[in-house]
């Protein structure tokens, strides 16, 4: 027998567009026996896999042993035989009935033959199995006796169906012309050994016949978990409405997501019926669900409940009772010796918040808007106490600062749902009112800090972050953050990346009074600290040549030119050792921000110094860092429009910085330090190769002085005028 094999990537109409030759062939499509590792929301299954295993039979008066047939038959509450729900295989033709192959005077018959009884969830209720055991006579060509039978119900009374396993039937005897057709002949019999249906006492003879089968279910829409329908039929049974909710989290997750809109819908039925009974519970139900999604084999029906919630959800009135428990729990952190339960509370905080917001907003189109203030007042309330459990220092167990990270992982993604229901500038007070109540210790947990800078890049990535109104408002705080962690040279990495997400909102755009008091605040905060870390990093040892590659890191920034925005790219290259972290951000951020300072900006910076020591040791740090980014090894060779760029970029800087040098550091307060390091960079500044225009073509000599000039000869003719300032 050979066989050929071939692998086929992607879903199946995926492979049917892409390999449609294949299918040309009368190919099978064969279900996995079984849910796959991930289920996805929409798969409709419901097969029934029974395996006939065995039978143990006696003689029946015969010398040698039975030739023992087994014929299987699926019987609805009608008692009429379904027709074509039993499959032999894949690719072929569904049959009523299967006939098994006979052993040779075989009483102990091992057949093991596996059946697939793609039954309708519609008919399973009421429908039994039938087996049917006849001896086939080798005398009498043809003739098959029926001795005996056994069957099993599909679905029990309260609505689980057959629980999957091998179940051992009882073979009940009967004549060779017993009519087996009228099923209420035989389903009030007991059915299994050792199970008895109803009040039937009936004395079971003493029999060694069995009749072994194995039984599995792959279904989206039957369940074999008597919770689980404890739970759906909450409303037959009140008073099991609390062990139910308890039992909840002991079901398998695959039971849940099968019954997802269902599972919703009885909590929230339960908690409209009595909140102040079941609140907390029908919470925490609630919690573990949400929670079960976050599970990669769950994941895909994040989507099914997030329609749930906008298309089905009515529970008007449960955001109040979700605002309270939250509450409730969160007032208890620092007080919890255990903090696994709240922590799970925590991380579950995102569709908590997207339930509480679609409730308020269904209570508000019910109402007209009633009770508005109340609602503000709780979200403020639970705000209030997420600020002091924020506040609070670890003591010791470290309990307390996971807890606070797990609710700074999932707080950025609460923002777009209180946009829903609140003005952007009402959100981000809130949230910089949140953020800012972090403590600022950087000794006490690396792991939280590192949390607390994600949390912060996330923020900088939300869609609340866009909107230039609440930007203005979060910028302090993230900008307090940033400096806090680049003056430690902590998580060096991510502060990159959140600079480089801060640069990329901002645009050179004068007529906007936001970007330019944006840009203050940067100046203000971060300009020093950002000079401090490229000159840290540059002072490491550098790798050889053979150990370090270029890589490079796109920011954008856009420049205003005649009313129209224009974007160019910085494309800023880092060195990269074979077990060093990337920082060529900086260089690129520092570049973007000096290029968007204004006049204005230039001369407030200049006056924040309070003294001349201040002034000298912030002229000598950017020089030198001037100096780093026109080596010529800095960039790559062919990367022209890069330096040029750079050196604008440089040279704009100078101009403004010159100024502060002639008033500050002449005469009597002469500091030759400070012009030695300035001339030293002016020179170097007008040597680079990549100035030299003689050494390019025509047409790229004409582009570069189109665009930037002779950067040789402005900073030629500052030389001279900064050097005759020098007098004598």
């Amino acid at each position: 027998l050979a066989v050929s094999l071939q692998l086929l990537h992607g879903d199946i109409e995926q492979i049917r567009r892409e390999y449609s030759s294949v299918f040309s062939h009368g190919v099978s499509i064969t279900r996995k026996l079984g849910f796959s590792n991930i289920i996805m929301p929409g798969e409709m299954r419901n097969d029934l896999y029974i395996t006939i295993e065995r039978g143990e039979f006696e003689k029946g008066g015969k010398s040698v042993a039975r030739n023992v047939e087994v014929t299987m038959f699926i019987v609805d509450s009608s008692g009429q035989t379904l027709k074509d729900f039993i499959s032999f295989g894949s690719g072929e033709p569904p049959a009523s009935e299967y006939h098994s192959f006979v052993l040779y005077h075989n009483n102990s018959p091992r057949w093991s033959e596996l059946l697939k009884l793609p039954i309708p969830v519609d008919k399973f209720r009421g429908a039994h199995i039938r087996f049917e055991f006849r001896h086939c006579s080798t005398k009498e060509k043809g003739e098959k006796k029926l001795f005996g039978f056994s069957f099993v119900p599909l679905m029990q009374e309260d609505g689980r169906t057959l629980p999957d396993g091998t179940h051992e039937l009882i073979v009940h005897k009967c004549e060779e012309n017993t009519n087996l057709q009228d099923t209420t002949r035989y389903l009030k019999l007991p059915f299994s050994k050792g199970i008895f249906l109803g009040n039937n006492n009936q004395a079971m003879k003493a029999t060694k016949e069995s009749f072994c089968i194995t039984s599995f279910l792959c279904s989206t829409k039957l369940t074999q978990n008597g919770d689980m329908l404890d739970l759906l039929k909450w409303r037959t049974h009140p008073d099991k409405i609390t062990g139910c909710l308890s039992k909840l989290k002991e079901i398998d997750g695959s039971e849940i997501v099968k019954f997802l809109q269902d599972t919703l819908d009885t909590l929230f039925g339960i908690l409209d019926e009595n909140s102040q009974k079941y609140g907390s519970k029908v919470f925490d139900s609630l919690v573990h669900i949400i929670n079960l999604l976050q599970d990669s084999k769950f994941h895909h029906f994040k989507p099914v409940m997030d329609t749930y919630i906008e298309s089905h959800f009515a529970g008007a009135l449960a955001y109040r009772d979700l605002i309270k428990v939250l509450k409730w729990y969160v007032d208890r952190i620092t007080e919890a010796e255990r903090q696994e339960h709240i922590q799970e509370v925590l991380k579950a905080q995102e569709y908590i918040f997207k339930y509480i917001v679609q409730s308020r907003r269904l209570f508000s189109l019910a109402t007209g808007g009633q009770n508005e203030e109340e609602f503000r007042c709780c979200i403020q309330e639970l705000l209030m106490s997420v600020r002091f459990f924020l506040s609070q220092e670890s003591k010791g167990s470290g309990a307390l600062s996971q807890s606070q990270a797990v609710f700074l992982s999932s707080f950025p993604a609460v923002y777009s749902e209180l946009l829903k229901l609140f003005d952007v500038r009402e959100v981000a007070n809130l949230v910089q009112d949140t953020l800012g109540s972090l403590p600022t210790i950087l000794h006490v947990d690396d792991s939280l800090q590192a949390i607390k800078l994600q949390c912060i890049g996330k923020t900088v990535e939300s869609q609340l972050y866009t909107n230039p109104d609440s930007r203005y408002i979060l910028l302090p705080v993230v900008l307090h953050h940033l400096h806090i962690h680049l003056q430690e040279q902590k998580d060096l990495i991510m502060c990159a990346r959140i600079l480089s997400n801060v640069f990329c909102l901002i645009k050179k755009n004068s007529s906007e009074k936001s970007v330019l008091e944006e840009i203050d605040v940067i100046v203000a905060s971060l300009l020093d600290i950002l000079l401090r870390t490229i000159l840290e990093i540059t002072s490491r040892p550098q790798p050889s040549s053979s150990a370090m590659r270029f890589q490079f890191q796109d920011v954008t920034i856009r420049k205003t030119s005649q009313g129209k925005t224009v974007q160019c790219k910085l494309l800023m290259f880092f060195y990269v050792l074979t077990k060093r972290k990337q920082y060529g951000e900086f260089v690129a951020c520092l570049l973007s921000l000096l290029r968007q300072m204004t006049d204005r900006h230039y001369q407030q910076l200049l006056d924040s110094f309070n003294t001349k020591e201040e002034l000298r040791d912030f002229l000598l740090q950017i020089f030198t860092v001037f100096r780093i980014l026109i080596r010529p090894e800095m960039f790559p060779k062919d990367w022209t429009v890069m330096r040029l760029v750079a050196n604008n970029v440089i040279i704009t800087t100078v101009l403004y910085l010159s100024d502060a040098l002639r008033k500050n550091f002449l005469n009597e307060n002469f500091d030759y330090k400070i012009w030695d390091s300035y001339f030293y960079l002016a020179v170097i500044f007008i040597n680079q190769l990549c100035l030299q225009l003689e050494m390019f073509t025509p047409s790229k000599k004409k582009k570069v002085l189109e665009k930037y000039g002779d950067m040789r000869v402005t900073m030629g003719c500052e030389i001279f005028s900064m050097w005759q300032n020098l007098g004598k």
